[in-house]
């Protein structure tokens, strides 16, 4: 398991646990749990948990479980527990062996029910759910006692054995506690705690036509695996004292405890798991892992890599105010993580020919470059040079602006590795008028880009050899969204992606090494950023890497401008 990355100056929960060991509240435990919801994939919000649950639990030498709220058959699927276990497992986080589902427990959930029921703590109720919405009134009004609030213990329980043997259609009754429709707290209203739902579950199939609600089912499922200390966002801060009274209504093999922190909010995104439902289902994006997204499956597609993502849910911390994180925060942990690792290549993304007419035309050669400027461990390569090569097509202009440094007419600029070239001719298409070729000589003194005479260039330029480079499609993700808070307003939140978020380049050259790369390979494109081999789309016969992050952050540039 990872050691922790969750002690932060602002981690509230760590002081919790270390006054409740110093009283002895939890006997030495620390047990906590990542409860999911199977009904999608598990997004960057979700990693702030999974990082602060696990991390916790490895720092006291505790235990964390993987549980599943799987009580709604309707919306969840065996696609999603697979995708949840590999997310987790990525992070690098094991929940050794611990892997629980709430199904597992639904014959003791109904026993719980069925106590409640015993006690004239909870009734089956034959409104209908408008009904019950009506009736449970406002944060300014009370609620009303439902008419079958004051049905006996027998009615109630012939009637709930009867909602387990499927006699009733869906809706036509449910299960409430029995708490007090007067309460301050909405949540205390005579909660529903049980729904009849006609529809086959993943695991237990077509056995159950009732299904405990998430806020019954939660604390009985953190009691019945002793879980210690019960992590949540604050949006379940009002549900707590419901949780509480259940648990101490019940006799349960123990008494686990809910704290509340304040959920992930990132921008230039979207955390909602319905709205990334409709990004999805109505194309906006090709799937959960389409690069673009937040869930961990795609920014892992993109070239993430698991130590950023811990880095950065370290960065921000574990508080009670809800705030919003600048996108800057986690691409800068990604960055930090990628310049140490990740070895320099050369690719040319717009491609614009070079003649190098004093270069013999038979003559090939092989330039000494490294891996990585700050890392000789990481050894060096061989770059083929030869007449013809490519440089970036931004790289030159036939006009130059104030302090260009590249490459422009009668101007002398550093090949990466290899020499001084002057341009010295411009040729451009006779109809569109665009520059189409540069002519140029070089300096045969200056190889591997030294300067032989001590002439000073300011201009660096990457390249690759025309003869030897391989072709490859490259796509440039950027932010999905083009407002950094597009759910902020009444308007469609949708109106706000970015129609820029992709740009997919068909004929980027790159150095022929990259031929041999494998998928979810990263490099950092000299001058131009970090990229991934696509985990999806590689193929040796048809290169596809993902932009996974620029080199800086020109969003603060464009935001300032």
């Amino acid at each position: 398991m990872i050691a922790s990355e969750t002690t932060t100056p602002t981690n509230f929960i760590r002081k919790i646990i270390d006054e409740d060991l110093a009283q002895h509240k939890t006997k030495g435990r620390v047990h906590t749990r990542f409860p999911p919801e199977p009904n999608g994939y598990l997004h960057i919000g979700h990693a702030k948990s999974i990082c602060l649950n696990f991390g916790l639990a490895s720092e006291y030498g505790g235990k964390c479980n993987l549980r599943f709220d799987d009580t709604n058959p309707d919306k969840e699927e065996k696609e999603y527990v697979e995708a949840i276990k590999q997310d987790v497992s990525w992070l690098g986080y094991d929940w050794q062996g611990r892997e629980c589902y709430s199904s597992d427990y639904f014959e003791q959930l109904y026993d719980y029910a069925a106590d409640l029921i015993k006690q004239g703590k909870a009734y089956v109720d034959s409104m209908s759910a408008d009904e019950i919405r009506e009736y449970r009134g406002s944060l300014t009004q009370s609620g009303q006692d439902s008419p079958y609030r004051d049905r006996s213990v027998d009615e109630n329980m012939d009637l709930f054995e009867r909602m387990r043997k499927g006699e009733f259609k869906d809706g036509e009754h449910v299960l409430r506690a029995r708490i007090d429709m007067a309460s301050a707290n909405i949540s205390l209203r005579d909660p529903v705690i049980y729904r009849i739902k006609k529809a086959s579950h993943h695991r237990t199939g077509d056995e159950w036509n009732i299904y405990p609600l998430y806020d019954f089912t939660h604390c009985l499922s953190d009691a019945i695996e002793h879980i210690t200390h019960s992590i949540c966002t604050l949006e379940f801060e009002d549900n707590r004292a419901l949780y509480d009274w259940v648990i101490d209504n019940l006799d349960t093999p123990s008494t686990p405890h809910q704290y509340e922190f304040a959920r992930l909010n990132l921008d230039y995104t979207v955390l909602s798991k319905r709205k990334l439902i409709e990004l999805v289902t109505e194309g906006h994006v090709s799937g959960w892992d389409d690069p673009r997204m937040p869930t961990l499956s795609a920014i892992r597609r993109r070239g993430y890599t698991a130590k950023a993502i811990r880095d950065f849910c370290e960065r921000i911390g574990v508080t009670k105010n809800d705030t919003r994180i600048d996108m800057s925060v986690l691409e800068n942990s990604l960055r930090e993580d990628l310049d140490k690792q990740t070895p320099r290549v050369m690719a040319v993304l717009r491609p614009l020919r070079v003649v190098i007419d004093n270069y013999p035309d038979d003559m090939e050669e092989q330039l000494e470059a490294a891996n990585h400027p700050n890392d000789p461990n990481m050894g060096n390569r061989k770059l083929d040079f030869a007449k013809v090569i490519y440089i970036e097509r931004d790289d030159f202009m036939e006009e130059p602006v104030k302090k260009f440094f590249r490459l422009s007419p009668g101007k002398e600029v550093r090949l990466r590795y290899a020499y001084f070239i002057t341009c010295n001719e411009v040729i451009k298409d006779a109809d569109s008028g665009d520059v189409i070729e540069l002519h140029c000589s070089y300096d045969p003194d200056s190889r591997g880009g030294n300067s032989p005479d001590g002439r000073k260039v300011k201009g660096t330029l990457h390249w690759v050899s025309e003869r030897h480079a391989i072709k490859a499609e490259v796509r440039l993700y950027d932010r999905l969204f083009s407002k950094a808070n597009p759910d902020k307003g009444d308007g469609d939140w949708k109106q706000f992606l970015n129609p820029e978020s992709v740009e997919i380049l068909t004929d980027c050259l790159l150095e022929p090494g990259l031929r041999h790369a494998k998928a979810e390979d990263r490099f950092q494109f000299e001058r131009l950023g970090y990229f991934c081999a696509d985990k999806k789309d590689w193929s040796s016969d048809k290169p596809v890497f993902n932009r996974t992050v620029t080199l800086r952050d020109s969003w603060k540039k464009i935001k300032a401008s």
